[in-house]
């Protein structure tokens, strides 16, 4: 009976661990874990966090998507410069070299959700797609974490401007 207790509580654990973890494929590009954070009333945008893996021979380039509840999406870069962070529009997209993994995440590469047209809520689900230049696009969800929250075993940043 014990070893049926250990056979159960291990298949719990993998359940919930696939529950969180979400990945998807198109063509040689991976993408993990695709997130946001909730935002509050009548906020105006959001970001967007993930990993993507060029398992290809050749480059590609993320060159742009969609979140079903925003206006527009942007691929954006955050830098810090003598002190000051500095977040800039990348209206080429982002390049992906072969063997290459980006992660997008607070303080770094993230996506920017413009112009929302309902709040952001955690524990849901957000529909979305990226958009390649060569692998094509790809139908996505972005799962929802609490205002400032990363996902287990990730840290974010808080603040205005830890996109």
């Amino acid at each position: 009976m014990k070893f049926l207790s250990v056979v159960f509580a291990g298949a719990l654990a993998l359940t919930a661990a696939s529950a969180i973890a979400h990945e998807y494929k198109i063509g040689s590009i991976e993408i993990a874990h695709p997130w946001s954070r909730a935002t509050p009333k009548g906020a105006s945008i959001a970001a967007g966090y993930l990993k993507i893996t060029n398992k290809g021979a050749e480059p590609d380039r993320l060159i742009g998507g969609a979140f079903a509840v925003a206006g527009r999406f942007e691929i954006h870069e955050m830098t810090t410069v003598d002190g000051v962070m500095k977040m800039r529009p990348l209206a080429n997209g982002l390049a992906l070299k072969p063997g290459e993994t980006v992660e997008f995440k607070p303080g770094s590469f993230h996506l920017m959700f413009v112009d929302l047209k309902e709040p952001v809520v955690q524990g849901k689900r957000v529909k979305g797609t990226l958009a390649f230049e060569k692998a094509g696009a790809i139908e996505i969800e972005y799962v929802v974490e609490a205002i400032g929250g990363a996902p287990a075993g990730q840290t974010g940043q808080g603040g205005m401007h830890g996109h």
